[in-house]
């Protein structure tokens, strides 16, 4: 792996340096590299960092500790994806809480074009279970790639359910690659290996922690074009999922239960409360993301390109960005996108030319193309 990569593992490893910070620091010194050879009094200067992050990132330590990072990777057959890398997942660039590195063990397409997250309890039931497979058995012919935790339950029985029916499915964990948790899910893993592949923001040797797992739902909802809770307690990890998935603007379904099932009372709060909608056959679904079977063919390809060839990257991930709110201000696309303001005005003013933005009051813009 590269020098970046050795630098960007590094600045994940700094203490008191999280994603938003690790972007700032790449917005205002270029590259990770760069933030290492900063000196302390230009560190300084960026929003958020204080004299003790700044020697925090000056000490070797991190760095020390990111070649261990990057041996046990290599003996995975791991990678490391960081945020601004073309092979992280394209639906996580804009959410403003994603994680600035994932690593990942597998063959799988994290940029598959129709992707579904499957979650629920830990304490499925033969419905819940029953359930999942119908969902799986019927996505299945349009190409549409399955996401859940790996944990028991609703999420073992998606990624199971997925194998069966040949479809990739990416287990997004609350540990390092190497901590298969819960320990009886090591098989089904392993063969998803091969069909899919293994996600997480931890690095290897991370044991699974109370305060990891709610990370872990945000990374499920916003890898997810929808998702669908089967079962769920009315508190839970598969609740914290699907608000996560409100908040990025994802589709939510839910299957109602029996009202005096305790594992069906999330489920029919989320309907009470119009947080998702009612879940009443695969069929709801399909329509809902208007996956249909006369595309199934080209949602199976790698790229399914939805904006003309003209669209360069960094303005089709400007386009992304506006489609997911009404509008924004000039300063939040340059932060969120990472794209200088110099070259950002001329990519705004480029976009506004050909018709797919407009421009509005308050130096805001807003998406005219979908």
């Amino acid at each position: 792996m590269s020098t970046d990569t050795h630098h960007q593992i590094a600045l994940t490893l700094v203490p008191g340096v999280g994603s938003i910070l690790i972007r700032q620091l790449i917005s205002y010194c270029g590259s990770a590299p760069d933030v290492f050879r900063s000196p302390l009094a230009r560190l300084m200067k960026v929003p958020g960092v204080g004299e003790v992050t700044a020697r925090a990132i000056l000490k070797p330590g991190s760095l020390t500790e990111a070649e261990q990072v990057l041996s046990r990777l290599e003996k995975l057959g791991a990678t490391a994806l960081f945020y601004t890398d073309k092979a992280y997942p394209t639906r996580l660039k804009t959410l403003y809480d994603a994680p600035a590195l994932l690593y990942f063990q597998g063959t799988g397409n994290l940029n598959a074009p129709r992707t579904i997250g499957l979650v629920g309890t830990r304490q499925a039931t033969d419905y819940g279970r029953r359930i999942t497979s119908e969902i799986v058995e019927a996505v299945a012919p349009l190409g549409v790639h399955v996401i859940s935790g790996l944990a028991y339950g609703i999420d073992i029985a998606a990624h199971r359910a997925s194998l069966t029916h040949n479809l990739p499915t990416i287990g997004v964990m609350a540990s390092g690659l190497d901590v298969i948790y819960p320990n009886v899910h090591q098989r089904t893993a392993g063969e998803m290996l091969v069909q899919g592949g293994l996600l997480t923001e931890s690095r290897p040797g991370t044991k699974p922690d109370a305060h990891l797992f709610p990370a872990r739902n945000r990374i499920i909802a916003g890898l997810s074009d929808t998702v669908v809770v089967v079962e769920a307690a009315a508190k839970g990890g598969a609740l914290i999922t699907a608000e996560y998935a409100n908040n990025y603007h994802r589709e939510v379904f839910a299957v109602p239960g029996q009202l005096n099932q305790a594992f069906s009372a999330g489920c029919n709060k989320l309907i009470r409360e119009n947080k998702a909608q009612i879940y009443t056959s695969p069929k709801d679904i399909i329509e809902a993301m208007n996956w249909d079977q006369s595309s199934a063919s080209a949602s199976r390809t790698k790229t399914a390109p939805a904006l003309p060839v003209s669209i360069t990257e960094e303005e089709s991930q400007i386009l992304a960005l506006l489609r997911q709110v009404t509008d924004l201000h000039v300063d939040e696309l340059s932060w969120k996108s990472q794209i200088p303001m110099g070259r950002l005005a001329s990519l705004l003013l480029t976009l506004e030319f050909q018709g797919f933005i407009r421009s509005m009051p308050g130096k805001k813009y807003a998406v005219v193309y979908s």
